[in-house]
């Protein structure tokens, strides 16, 4: 069984789970893949709280403690900030958890040439620890908004999308998007698990899917989720 460490936010877990039956629908109930989501939605703000770190820790840990004691096999975080954390979870849970930053590296050096610039749309916590970075710099150059856009069209955005106005934040993302299409960048990472909804609002999931240019870790994380699953 899947364990889900959701609330990060309640729209990100939620997304992931209907990509997660999406990608692969059963012809009856049956036949869809079995999940636990914890939409833990009382764990400390992680962009706020990086100062903090031993109190989202203790908040994330016991997330991954309940799912482990409901005998999940493995555990997901559909959430990009979070993952700051990850070392420390992983070595203190007696279940594998799946990085989502890595899975979408490893989609990356499939789908992209050496070197090549990504651009990188996220919270400012995932910016400042580097998260991305951390597999990216090796062989890729990643690319971020400047302050003004970061504050005034990404940090809103992502915003917007927690409040439930999605098409606000659609409207809010697009110059981020321009700008770092105009820096030269082949693909740019959604790096915040709220920016897929607002970048894909209202747009059918074949068109999610098929996207040249977004990477939406989301969607990587799924597919990795469900080939751990099936072996």
């Amino acid at each position: 069984m899947i364990g889900i460490l959701g609330g990060m936010g309640t729209q990100a877990g939620l997304d992931f789970c209907n990509k997660l039956a999406k990608l692969y629908k059963g012809k009856i109930d049956q036949k869809y893949p079995l999940f636990v989501l914890y939409n833990k939605s009382n764990i400390p703000g992680r962009p706020e709280n990086l100062n903090k770190y031993n109190k989202v820790l203790k908040s994330l840990l016991n997330g991954c403690k309940f799912l482990e004691k409901n005998k999940c096999k493995f555990i997901v975080i559909p959430c990009n900030t979070a993952h700051y954390w990850y070392n420390d979870l992983d070595k203190k849970t007696n279940i594998p958890i799946i990085s989502m930053p890595k899975e979408v590296y490893l989609h990356a050096e499939k789908t992209c040439k050496k070197n090549s610039k990504i651009g990188l749309l996220a919270t400012e916590g995932t910016l400042i620890t580097g998260v991305y970075n951390k597999f990216f710099d090796k062989k890729f150059s990643l690319i971020n908004p400047i302050k003004s856009i970061q504050t005034n069209n990404v940090n809103k955005s992502i915003r917007l999308v927690k409040m439930g106005r999605v098409k606000e934040a659609e409207k809010a993302i697009r110059p981020a998007v321009n700008f770092l299409i105009k820096k030269s960048c082949k693909k740019i990472i959604l790096g915040c698990t709220e920016l897929p909804i607002a970048i894909f609002a209202y747009k059918s999931f074949q068109k999610i899917k098929k996207s040249k240019m977004f990477l939406d870790p989301n969607l990587i994380l799924a597919i990795s989720t469900m080939k751990k699953y099936r072996k």
